[in-house]
């Protein structure tokens, strides 16, 4: 049997535990890799796999939810750093566990943006069961990154929320923008941001205020208002608006939005782009 066949064994939670068991003794590390996701494969061959050879293939297990805990707490001492990130980002790691892992300063250089980074800490910023004294120190980070995986965090403060949404880094304030628990009166200061991206991700927030929406709905990039089109919180004036946009790809986001009205639609079956006339067909097919 070819290699990505057995991969795609290991890797589906429908597979018998006696065919993972077989499947976790395999040459290729992609297989027992496969193996160690799998949320099915069985503790005993989770443990078994938490000594593999190849830190992929441990990394694999410190991510599984299924990891027993005994299992846990010696990968998160593992010499690899990755696997222990991978301990971090674990749902089913307890919090004293991530209380350790948050003083892990393991770098690695970011060579896309030219940066160290602290992947460990930044797993552990990310986990929504860390403990909160550990997200408000980690949210005071030197690191950009560190604090934007913080303000990503669904159970940060509101207070760190708001500091981080004045941050000096741009990806921060980002990171903030898409939080889906940022307050609105947070993401009505971001609808005016200098960054472009952090805008976009105001007008894609279904949290944001309906007057920043309308707002987003007029500015100056089309990435913003195909957002703001794209939102199922824009309120119908701005979507009515939005479809007579000269960018087809605004008025197909609109001719997509479950909140668009019907006479807009209706007029967009008629629009001169084809992608924008099917968009508004099958969206009228289904409500229907």
């Amino acid at each position: 049997m070819e290699e990505i066949e057995l991969e795609r064994r290991a890797s589906s939670p429908h597979t018998e535990p006696e065919v993972l068991e077989e499947l976790s003794g395999s040459i290729s590390w992609r297989v027992r890799r496969a193996v160690g996701w799998n949320p099915s494969t069985p503790v005993a061959v989770l443990k078994a796999l938490a000594r593999d050879r190849v830190q992929w293939v441990r990394e694999a297990v410190a991510g599984n939810p299924k990891t027993p805990l005994d299992v846990l707490v010696v990968l998160a001492r593992d010499p690899d750093g990755y696997v222990r990130s991978a301990v971090a980002l674990n749902t089913a790691t307890p919090e004293n566990l991530l209380s350790e892992l948050s003083e892990d300063e393991m770098v690695e250089f970011d060579t896309t943006n030219e940066r160290l980074r602290y992947i460990v800490m930044e797993a552990v910023a990310k986990n929504p069961r860390t403990p909160e004294p550990d997200i408000v120190r980690l949210s005071s980070s030197h690191s950009d990154d560190v604090r934007a995986a913080v303000a990503s965090n669904p159970r940060v403060p509101v207070e760190v929320i708001e500091r981080l949404s004045r941050d000096q880094s741009w990806l921060v304030r980002y990171r903030v923008a898409r939080n889906p628990v940022t307050p609105p009166e947070v993401l009505a200061r971001l609808a005016d941001d200098r960054i472009t991206d952090v805008r976009v991700a105001v007008a894609a927030n279904v949290k944001s205020p309906p007057d920043s929406l309308i707002s987003l709905s007029r500015d100056r990039m089309v990435e913003v208002r195909r957002a703001v089109a794209e939102n199922p919180s824009t309120p119908e004036e701005a979507l009515e608006a939005l479809s007579g946009h000269w960018s087809f790809l605004v008025r197909e986001a609109v001719a997509k939005n479950r909140s668009t009205p019907i006479p807009v639609m209706n007029r967009l079956i008629s629009d001169p782009d084809p992608s924008v006339q099917k968009a508004a067909r099958e969206h009228l097919r289904d409500r229907a």
